[in-house]
């Protein structure tokens, strides 16, 4: 069963307010294009590595795993990743600009 993580009530919010530059907007337009997964597969193949994209796909799931409560070391142990690495990913999920709980949010209202 999974573990309850401890609150992140002791870690500043170290996200600053995020200005996209015109070349960093034409990329989210591009990403904002892509209609199936598909599209997606191959935009992000070009445009990534397969280190780079298996990185984004494990930071995904160890967000996916920590908004349903597992602890550090049981994502850790799940993903393959080091427990700092969770940490990271834990403190954007809980303390970051809100991207990850807004696309994990989708997904919860998707399947009802």
């Amino acid at each position: 069963m999974a573990r309850k993580r401890k609150a992140f009530s002791k870690l500043p919010s170290s996200h600053e307010e995020y200005h996209p530059d015109k070349k960093a907007k034409r990329l989210f337009e591009a990403i904002l294009k892509l209609k199936t997964t598909e599209e997606a597969a191959k935009f992000f193949r070009d445009l990534l590595t397969i280190g780079e994209i298996e990185e984004f796909s494990n930071r995904w799931q160890m967000a996916k795993l920590l908004s349903k409560g597992y602890s550090y070391s049981e994502v850790a142990e799940k993903v393959g990743a080091s427990t700092t690495t969770v940490a990271r990913v834990a403190h954007w999920l809980f303390s970051g600009c809100g991207g990850y709980k807004l696309i994990l949010e989708r997904f919860k209202r998707r399947k009802k």
